[in-house]
């Protein structure tokens, strides 16, 4: 039986530029995400503020989280969640 993989939930606001390397990469990679609007949707503000996050992009890979851009971070996340990251 295939392991499950985690829920990712990418956190962004409109006109971030990190935000959107962050979505290409994740995209480039073929890692499936939900993308919250923290600026256009009440609930995913609510969630980002839970989170105790003070800026975009946030990107939450089940229970890990890297806050901002950091590409070896995020690979290093993601290859442990079980994604093939270039």
């Amino acid at each position: 039986m295939a392991a499950k993989m985690p829920r990712i939930t990418l956190y962004t606001a409109p006109g971030c530029g990190h935000c959107r390397q962050l979505r290409d990469l994740l995209r480039r990679s073929h890692v499936p995400f939900q993308e919250q609007d923290v600026t256009r949707n009440r609930r995913a503000e609510a969630e980002f503020r839970r989170l105790g996050a003070r800026g975009v992009p946030v990107l939450v890979v089940g229970r890990e989280r890297v806050d901002g851009f950091d590409p070896r971070r995020l690979r290093r996340v993601l290859r442990q969640a079980g994604f093939a990251v270039d």
